[in-house]
């Protein structure tokens, strides 16, 4: 878990999908994006479908197959980073892993 201030985050990542919170109108549609792309954490056990469905019309929610990918035959080579070394190197070392994640 991270705590990040919630008007400087743009942009949500998971392994559900990407939210674009800049492109929400006020609170309530952030933390409906938030909940639609956080999985099966108690967070995600609140988003409701029909909001959802909403906010991928609108281009706020965007979902794997949204980007014609199909989540059963996606692998890692559909990803642009190899390995963590490559995170790091693109990040121009902003990005520091923790010691366990570098393999380099």
């Amino acid at each position: 878990p991270i705590m990040i201030y919630s008007d400087d985050l743009t942009h949500i990542v998971s392994e559900v999908g990407i939210a674009y919170l800049h492109k929400c109108h006020n609170m309530e549609e952030r933390m409906n994006a938030i909940r639609a792309v956080a999985g099966k954490t108690e967070v995600g056990k609140l988003e409701d479908p029909e909001i959802t469905k909403k906010l991928r019309k609108e281009g706020i929610v965007k979902l794997p197959e949204d980007f014609g990918i199909d989540p059963s035959q996606a692998t890692r080579d559909l990803l642009a980073a190899k390995n963590m070394k490559d995170l790091v190197d693109w990040s121009g070392g902003l990005y520091n892993p923790p010691a366990k994640f570098r393999n380099w």
